[in-house]
């Protein structure tokens, strides 16, 4: 294993398309529900601790080897909103393409094959760090971390937040990230197993709400 990979798995150029989506945000500073650095990081708790936990917990148990059909099944099933489900499948295919190429894999063959149109990204997430070597604790970091730099980075665009002050909110929602990773892998082993069903379904009604508003408007900086 090289630790050095989820270094380029995470990392914010890693060309996987992430840098066009805000995670929910754009919609939440419309609606007032951010404002500044604090109401920031309370969305971005809220955010890993409902979808960014289910995510993550996708992300290890296909990095563990769970069927990855079953599991975009299981995320369909999680994801109530259509415009959420389709920003998904497209993150998914996106990153399948940088994934291919950075670290070739049969297995990742295989997905792109079954879903042409792309699987769900936390699904494809944990193949790729299968793929990479990467350790399944490797996996739900990575796919937990993305579930919160996205909205703190578009909220430097939406609102010219600081920068060291969106950073700020990140390094205190450290330890959140650390007891959802480690939950998601324990999460992940269950599936293993004893089937999908019991990962994860925790509910984010307002980011599934803000998600349809979003898809419909005729203006918008970020694609979700």
């Amino acid at each position: 294993m090289s630790r050095a990979a989820l270094l380029v798995l995470a990392d914010g150029r890693f060309p996987a398309g992430g840098h066009a989506h805000s995670g929910g945000a754009e919609a939440a500073v419309r609606a007032g529900h951010i404002t500044d650095a604090a109401s920031l990081e309370e969305f971005c708790r809220g955010r890993l601790h409902t979808s960014g936990a289910v995510a993550a917990s996708l992300a290890a148990a296909a990095s563990l080897g769970v069927d990855p059909a079953e599991l975009d099944l299981a995320a369909d099933a999680r994801t109530p909103s259509p415009a959420l489900r389709v920003a998904a499948r497209r993150l998914g295919r996106q990153l399948m393409r940088a994934a291919r190429t950075t670290w070739p894999h049969p297995e990742l063959d295989a997905l792109a094959r079954r879903f042409p149109k792309g699987a769900h990204q936390p699904v494809v997430l944990g193949l790729t760090a299968r793929a990479a070597g990467l350790e399944p604790l490797d996996a739900a970091y990575c796919s937990a971390y993305e579930g919160v730099s996205g909205p703190a980075t578009a909220v430097v665009r939406l609102l010219s937040l600081d920068p060291f002050d969106a950073t700020g909110v990140l390094a205190r929602l450290a330890p959140d990230l650390d007891r959802v990773a480690r939950d998601a892998v324990e999460a992940g082993r269950a599936a293993v197993a004893e089937g999908v069903d019991v990962l994860p379904a925790r509910s984010a009604p307002l980011l599934e709400i803000g998600a349809e508003a979003h898809a419909a408007w005729a203006v918008r900086l970020f694609a979700s």
